[in-house]
């Protein structure tokens, strides 16, 4: 006589699911890990008395992306950086809460001139950082880059924001 056994599917398909949720969970962790910010990078060319210097930004367009911003980064290299656009011109503010790298923040008006440039900025910090001014958007930059590279207010910046590259 053969016995005919029959599986209840019920406890593989739990184990099945609770598998997928716990994979899904690691991938999430995973993802919120990671950079935050713009999928893409674009160029950006900074006029000077000492020559034209090219970098490569992220650009920060949506509210969760200028929240976010390059919190959470442990490095940013050299000729890196991120563009947030705060169109309309205004006043802005920022803060250094939870950005583990000092930054040069560069404030530029809506026609692609420098307004005003905060250099080496506390990490961490939650000071208030103000443009001190209308500004269109902000390019935050390694901290020592504007030294490096000879940027001072007034230089002109390229850009698609501004009108130009």
């Amino acid at each position: 006589m053969r016995l005919a056994m029959r599986l209840d599917p019920k406890p593989a398909w739990s184990l099945a699911t609770s598998w997928l949720a716990a994979i899904l969970v690691i991938a999430g962790l995973a993802a919120a890990s990671a950079p935050a910010g713009a999928a893409s990078f674009q160029p950006l060319e900074i006029v000077t008395k000492n020559g034209v210097q090219v970098f490569s930004v992220e650009v920060a367009t949506t509210e969760q992306e200028k929240q976010t911003g390059l919190m959470y980064r442990k490095e940013l290299a050299d000729g890196k950086g991120m563009l947030f656009d705060f169109n309309p011109e205004q006043e802005v503010s920022m803060w250094m809460k939870n950005t583990y790298v000092s930054l040069d923040m560069i404030f530029i008006r809506a026609d692609g001139r420098i307004l005003r440039i905060a250099e080496n900025t506390e990490p961490l910090s939650t000071k208030i950082i103000s443009s001190q001014g209308p500004a269109r958007a902000v390019l935050e930059v390694a901290a020592g880059t504007a030294q490096k590279y000879g940027i001072r207010p007034g230089d002109r910046v390229g850009h698609p924001l501004f009108g130009s590259k």
